[in-house]
């Protein structure tokens, strides 16, 4: 073996047996091999306990998904009892089953614009990769076909497959992959403190790249431009909300040049951001919507993308001369997870889990801001039940740190250390993303927590100079 591979956990253990098997997804590999993996054990409610018995409070629902928290009784039940009656079925060739049914007509139900018709899959990555398939069947079939291209922006997350990766705004999900594919466009983004000139206003700042925006559409030339592609609030990119008015005027510049705007609600939806949809709460109208994660809690995996009646239509006309609407995949509306995923918004709505979640955003939202003018915090930000803030030199200044420095990578350890899950994110950021049940005395102690971090980094930054 590898030297470098090489790992002084006890032969046999998880972690030794981890490093000699696994191939981890999103992960510094050589880090990986130098530090090992954390194994975590079990989980209930908002808490974490890794194999040497040591207790987290999680501040990212897992990968911003855990909207319910662990361990809930009501979701395990519903999958075991789906399991029992129907452990499989698939929606191939005109087959269906009740589960799949049933979440179709709540997710519907739940829409803030006119849906019409909802495709399955499994993951976020898969249902960004079919709204841009989606994009080009609709067009091909309506007489357009030269309008083809996706406008993303740079620093936006979609996904990793080879075309949701290309809709992926951020270089390391590109090197090295031959990413991204022809026809994939990308243009500003919108994260103010990081992107204004010096003297420039927030509403200048919108002004200016939304104009860059339109530029770039009129010299692709719009004929060619089949839709624009966003999330609400950026998770990956750091938690970046977009300024007020941002959003009313790319919606003005889509609507002009008859593009498509496909809302990726896969982090924002039901109930991040304070209101069900993120696109409430940025204020926009979505032609399409992606959806994932939270739909299901992350019990188990499902995906979803909601398309109006206007683009469904043309597929069913088209059915004499192609046959088969010819895409899909084997676990497209799979019982199991379509009963999951259906009791869990069950759940939502019984529990007012959406107003909690937007109560709770008040004391959450007031405690991230107490780290404004902290002597290493450039920018604090977020909305609802998710947040950021954003690690610099001097908070006076907006001199970023050197990301060789690993000063976010530092912070997430030392939180670690403390027992709190946090994620270091591109541009030296630090997200908070706790599951929607949390509670004000759990986020005082995830704060609380957060405090004894910042400090160590604080530390730790002064020994850098």
């Amino acid at each position: 073996m590898n030297d470098s591979l090489h790992n002084e956990y006890p032969p046999g253990s998880i972690e030794s047996r981890d490093l000699e098997h696994l191939l981890h997804p999103n992960s510094n590999l050589g880090l990986l091999h130098r530090d090992g993996p954390s194994v975590h054990v079990k989980a209930k409610g908002v808490y974490l306990w890794d194999n040497q018995g040591k207790q987290y409070i999680e501040g990212m629902a897992g990968l911003w998904c855990t909207a319910l928290g662990y361990g809930e009784e009501e979701l395990v039940e519903a999958g075991r009892a789906q399991l029992e009656k129907l452990s499989y079925s698939q929606l191939f060739a005109g087959k269906t089953n009740e589960p799949s049914v049933l979440l179709a007509e709540k997710l519907k139900e739940m829409m803030p614009f006119d849906a019409g018709r909802i495709f399955f899959g499994l993951t976020g990555s898969d249902a960004n990769d079919t709204q841009m398939k989606l994009q080009w069947y609709y067009r091909n079939l309506t007489g357009s076909a030269e309008k083809k291209k996706i406008i993303s922006r740079r620093g936006g997350y979609h996904g990793v497959t080879v075309a949701s990766g290309s809709l992926t705004g951020l270089p390391p999900f590109h090197r090295a992959f031959d990413l991204p594919l022809q026809g994939v466009l990308h243009t500003d983004n919108p994260h103010y403190y990081r992107g204004h000139e010096e003297g420039e206003t927030e509403s200048q700042f919108v002004e200016r790249i939304v104009n860059n925006l339109e530029e770039l559409i009129i010299s692709e030339g719009p004929e060619t431009v089949s839709a624009f592609i966003a999330e609400p609030i950026l998770g990956v990119a750091g938690v970046i909300v977009p300024p007020n008015g941002y959003y009313e005027r790319v919606q003005s510049v889509l609507n002009k040049y008859d593009i498509h705007f496909i809302d990726d609600e896969v982090i924002c939806g039901f109930g991040r951001t304070g209101n069900a949809f993120g696109c409430t709460t940025m204020g926009f109208e979505p032609t399409t919507m992606s959806v994932a994660k939270a739909i299901s809690s992350a019990y188990l995996p499902i995906s979803a993308v909601i398309i109006p009646e206007f683009m469904y239509e043309p597929f069913v006309e088209a059915s004499s001369e192609l046959g088969n609407f010819a895409h899909g995949f084997t676990y497209s509306g799979h019982p199991v997870c379509a009963a999951v995923a259906l009791r869990n918004l069950e759940l939502m709505q019984e529990r007012d889990i959406f107003g909690h979640a937007a109560r709770m955003g008040t004391p959450f939202q007031d405690r991230l801001a107490t780290y404004r003018g902290h002597p290493i915090v450039g920018e604090v930000r977020g909305a609802g039940l998710i947040g950021a803030v954003e690690l610099v030199p001097d908070s006076a200044h907006r001199t970023p740190f050197d990301p060789k420095d690993g000063v976010a990578n530092y912070c997430m350890a030392r939180c670690a250390e403390h027992g709190l899950i946090v994620r270091a994110l591109p541009g030296e950021a630090i997200a908070f993303c706790p599951p929607l049940i949390i509670d004000d005395k759990q986020i005082e102690e995830l704060f609380s927590k957060f405090d004894l971090a910042l400090a160590d980094t604080l530390d730790y930054v002064r020994g850098l100079k």
